[in-house]
Order: structure tokens, then sequence, then C-alpha cells
């Protein structure tokens, strides 16, 4: 895991003083593991990634890249590639696998829709990613943010795709159809991880409840594509992950992602096993087998990364698929 952190250019702020993961403080120590060599990821060096990085706190946003200390970051960066993080970077979860800082959120900011949307219009981006913590202290989960921020790219840049990767909205009644409504090219909501393994991973989600959001999500918009994404390592075993597949399918879910999970500090859940390439490659195999029109297995596979050119490749397959 590669975690940036800019300690020239980012001013530390009071909230940087508190514990990242106050309920993770009292957890036994696990070990975190050396990773094999087909893991390693270079610093980033690239002038453009500086530009990025530029662009993102000239308008004050959060990135998921940077929250979850993602491996890619150095190449996104530096192809002015970022998936932004509305919301806040405070989540209201306590995943066991999640980088991202745990507490009571602040308040939305009004400014942000904007913010973002002229921050996708200076980077020129053609297709862009909006994700957001856990706000399950708002009515809507924050559904009618995810709204707003589509509208302001549709208005500021609307020739760029916009792909959504949203909580689960869980006991958010309507919030789900706020967000559909703005019409997003993608929505994206990740599973993380197989049923079985819910309750020490994702222990605030539900399995079934997330199966059903995508496949709601697919049945007041047909036209608009679905995707979902796991993570491997976490004690899984690969019937499961099959059977995961086979879920994801009978929702129609369009775009399956998986890579390896990566153990963020001694405190996380600890990986369990480190995925080869050639198993990621047998994954990406039975996936299209199963009637995925786009699938991304490989280690350093994230719900983000090369999200651009993935969404090309998903057009280019529907309209094979449907013979035009």
């Amino acid at each position: 895991m590669v975690t940036i952190v800019d300690t020239l250019n980012r001013p530390q702020e009071k909230s940087d003083v508190r514990p990242r993961h106050p309920e993770k403080e009292h957890r036994p120590d696990n070990p975190v593991q050396r990773k094999p060599k087909w893991i390693r990821v270079k610093a980033p060096t690239s002038p453009v990634y500086r530009e990025t990085q530029n662009v993102v706190r000239e308008n004050n946003l959060v990135t998921v890249c940077e929250e979850a200390g993602c491996p890619n970051i150095g190449e996104c960066w530096s192809k002015k590639h970022a998936s932004f993080m509305i919301l806040g970077d405070t989540c209201t979860r306590a995943c066991a696998f999640c980088n991202v800082r745990t507490g009571m959120p602040g308040p939305v900011d009004p400014k942000e829709p904007q913010g973002v949307a002229d921050a996708v219009a200076t980077m020129g981006l053609e297709h862009v990613v909006i994700t957001s913590v856990d706000r399950d202290d708002l009515d809507d989960g924050g559904a009618r943010h995810f709204a707003d921020v589509i509208a302001a790219i549709r208005k500021t840049s609307p020739s760029t795709t916009v792909e959504v990767l949203t909580p689960d909205f869980l006991r958010k009644d309507g919030a789900l159809e706020i967000v559909v409504e703005a019409k997003p090219d993608v929505f994206n909501h990740n599973l993380e991880t197989v049923p079985s393994k819910y309750l020490t991973v994702r222990p605030g989600a539900r399995y079934f409840h997330s199966i059903r959001l995508l496949q709601k999500a697919k049945e007041l918009d047909a036209e608009m594509f679905t995707k979902s994404g796991i993570m491997v390592g976490l004690g899984e075993v690969r019937n499961e992950v099959l059977q995961l597949m086979d879920d994801l399918r009978a929702a129609d879910v369009d775009f399956l992602t998986v890579g390896q999970y990566l153990q963020p500090s001694k405190k996380h859940h600890p990986v369990m096993s480190f995925v080869t390439p050639e198993e990621f490659k047998g994954y990406e195999r039975i996936a299209y087998a199963k009637g995925f029109l786009k699938v991304s297995a490989s280690p350093l596979t994230r719900s983000s990364h090369h999200a651009g050119e993935d969404f090309a490749d998903l057009r280019a397959a529907r309209k094979a698929k449907l013979g035009h």
C-alpha cells in the first residue's frame, strides 16, 4: 500500500491530530505482511502529478485516491485522472478494511458541487468518478448532494461522462431514486467481499441489500451501466467468489472489478492471502463466461482505476452484444 502524505504543501489541520480510526485503537495488532513482487509500485514523481494535486487543493476537494491510500495514485494523477470524494473525509461506518477516517462528519459543504465541477473542467476530464463516505447521519444518506454534483458537472462540462460510486443508502428510502434520476452514466456500488465475511469486514452493511440496490438501479434505468467490485485475500474461498458473480449477474450488473486487499495498518483486518496474477486471470475468464460486459481483475485493480477506458469498453461491448 502506498500512501502519499504531502507535508510540504498541505497544512496540518486540527482534525489530523485525532485518531484516524478511533474504533480500531484498542484492537490487537495484525502485523502487516511484506507484499509480493507483483504488487510493488513506484512513488509518484511526474510534474503532471503535482498539477493534479494543485487542482485538488485549489478547489478544496477530497479525493478517495489519497484518503484510501490507493496504490495507483501516482499513475492516475500523472494522467490527470482523479476520483473525487464528496460529503467530507469522515465516514460514519467502521469497516475493517478501510483507511478513510472514521467519526462524526461535519456539515455538508453547499459549495462542493461547483468546486468539483470546476476541477473537472480545469482538468479537462472526459470521464469522472464521484464517490463519498457513508453519511448515515443524513436523512437521504447524501443522495441529493450526489445529484447536485452530477448536475453541476453536466452544466459545466456537458460532454464529460459521470460515474458514481455510492454508499449502500441503508434504511434511506428514496435515496437511490434521487441519484438515478440525476442520470449518471455508470452506477457503481461495491460489495467489497463475499457474504460470509460481512460481519467481520463490513459489519455496518448487508450483503443482500447491496445486491438489491444494484438490481433496483438497473430496474429504474435500464440504459445506465451498473458496476460492482470486491477485494480478495480477506479469507474468502474461490467458490464464494463464483457465487457472488452469479448473484451480481442475477441483478443484471454489467461490470465487475476484482482486486487484492492491502492492509492499511496493523489495526486493520489482516491480509489472509496474496492472490497470484494467474488466479486473477482465472477469475476474469470465469466472469466473462458468466456474462459480464466488462471485467477488470488484477492485484492492483481498484474500482476507479482506468475508469474512463473501461467505460469506453463497456459501451463497445453493449453495442456488440446488441448487434449495432
